[in-house]
């Protein structure tokens, strides 16, 4: 039998699957358009510009004294650190690397073929990826205002619903739900569907508009929230992640977790960014500044964007694959989103405020020259 043969004989779930597009890497634009990798601003991932904690650096670099051993595979110091901030108990927690893994964690063990999992247009890509993986159908739910439509999601559950997938705030238009809106909902899941409600970018909120989830799980056994430390802590490039639910939601996601998914560098730096109060505020308060930054640039080029909660903004711009080609050749990347259903949409991530302005002056440069 050819390679190509046994091919052909994977799953038809799994042909189907539209891989994941990841923010295009410096190194790899400076390679196509002969640029300077200094002289290239990178606003595509939504990561934290202040780079990572002083105190998670040094616990990094503690840790790799012993990498020869393998790491803790039950993150006991991990598990403690989360539990003590957060109020939990140690059952009620899952790692993953990176929330994605703890959302196809979900997946893998609450989906299969001739189930189904619900989740709105325009919201994560990863949720129509782990659905298809496991040989599930996913419902796309038709947005509302660039945003969860929470009714018509209720309406869209059937018997054969297993998951439904919520990003609040939601990526990649940025856009949030009341929290009574979304406890309200909650009430009306039937208890056979696991709700699970994506916070990768809660830390960014303001004290008043930040989640209460983690305080409904004594009400909503299931209920699955998911966190992650590559945002607003800084660890993007080691993977941490965790979702935090009832015990016996959290044990069936532990019989599908690889023992060792997250790495003893990772849980290191983890403990050490979620103790480190001081540096999640100073990310929150550049991100609020970027944030204003960036949306007067856009409103002074009359540009609309919707508007954001999150370290990112969606910006309305006609014909905007060709701007964003026209932004590479300047060495300034951002996110094509038409893979999301806004083909005139592009997504930037708020950066440092000299980043900000490179963006701001490149895209104006762009528009005067197409005007």
């Amino acid at each position: 039998m050819t390679v190509t043969r046994l091919c052909d004989l994977a799953p038809s779930n799994i042909h189907a699957i539209a891989p994941y597009q990841p923010g295009k890497p410096i190194t790899e634009l400076a390679r196509e358009m002969g640029l300077k990798p200094e002289a290239i601003v990178k606003l595509a991932s939504n990561e934290n510009p202040l780079g990572v904690s002083p105190k998670a650096y040094e616990a990094m670099q503690d840790a790799l004294e012993d990498i020869a051993r393998y790491p803790d595979g039950n993150g006991f110091a991990l598990r403690d650190c989360v539990c003590r901030k957060f109020g939990l108990q140690p059952a009620q927690v899952v790692f993953g690397n990176g929330s994605n893994d703890v959302l196809e964690l979900a997946a893998r063990a609450f989906l299969a073929p001739g189930l189904e999992a619900v989740y709105s247009q325009h919201a994560f890509a990863v949720y129509a990826l782990v659905t298809q993986a496991t040989g599930a159908v996913g419902i796309s739910v038709p947005a509302r205002d660039f945003g969860h439509d929470l009714d018509a999601m209720l309406a869209a559950i059937t018997d054969k619903t297993r998951i439904v997938f919520i990003a609040n705030p939601n990526n990649p238009t940025g856009t949030l739900l009341e929290k009574q809106v979304l406890h309200a909902f909650l009430q009306g899941v039937p208890k056979t569907v696991l709700v699970v409600l994506d916070e990768a970018y809660d830390e960014y909120l303001s004290s008043e508009l930040k989640s209460e989830a983690l305080s409904w799980l004594e009400e909503f056994d299931n209920l699955l929230v998911s966190r992650t430390l590559s945002k607003a802590y800084g660890l993007a490039g080691l993977r941490v992640g965790f979702g935090v639910g009832s015990a016996p939601v959290i044990d069936l996601m532990n019989r599908v977790r690889q023992p060792f998914n997250v790495n003893s560098v990772a849980q290191a730096a983890a403990v050490a960014a979620l103790e480190d109060d001081e540096f999640v505020e100073r990310s929150r308060a550049l991100n609020q500044a970027g944030m204003a930054q960036i949306t007067q640039g856009l409103d002074q080029l009359g540009l609309g964007y919707i508007p954001s909660y999150g370290n990112f903004v969606s910006f309305h711009v006609p014909m905007a694959g060709d701007v964003y080609q026209q932004l590479l050749k300047n060495g300034v990347i951002v996110r094509p989103v038409a893979a999301y259903e806004m083909p005139d949409y592009l997504r930037v991530s708020i950066g440092l405020y000299a980043e900000n302005a490179r963006f701001l002056e490149v895209l104006e440069l762009i528009l005067k020259a197409r005007s």
